[in-house]
């Protein structure tokens, strides 16, 4: 069974910010030569590499709640300039919406058992998905989703 991490998208407000910010990066990264994928530079390493590579995902946190995930493809050790240890998250660049849950701020990214990660929206909840980030918050809220 596939182990997710979690992770805060600070300073993203919406799903939509962070799918844009998303397909942005792949196509920067598309326009270098490189290949089209999305990646987020952390201080740890996951010790448990394959079981996160192992159909993981990063799931978002935005605002407070588990909004978003997209797939982990890879994980790359390395030293950056000053010589400290970093690790590259590369990811699938499709932002996949999920069904939002609350979550306090924490530091870094933590492990996320496949059984607490929350389901992906998916077809049937598209308009959910489309609808401005206060309104779903706000009905979210008042038990209406």
């Amino acid at each position: 069974m596939a182990l997710h991490l979690i992770k805060l998208a600070v300073g993203c407000e919406s799903v939509k910010e962070l799918t844009s910010r998303v397909a942005e990066r792949a196509r920067l990264a598309q326009a270098q030569g490189l290949p089209r994928q999305h990646f987020h530079i952390t201080r740890m390493v996951p010790k448990r590499d394959a079981e996160v590579l192992d159909g993981g995902s990063l799931y978002w946190v935005i605002r407070g709640e588990i909004a978003a995930r997209t797939r982990l493809i890879g994980i790359e050790p390395f030293r950056d300039a000053e010589g400290i240890g970093r690790c590259r998250l590369i990811m699938e660049p499709k932002v996949h919406p999920v069904s939002p849950r609350p979550m306090r701020p924490f530091q870094g990214w933590r492990y996320l058992a496949a059984a607490d990660a929350p389901p992906d929206l998916g077809k049937a909840a598209e308009g959910i998905a489309a609808m401005p980030e206060p309104m779903r918050r706000e009905l979210r809220e008042l038990g209406l989703l």
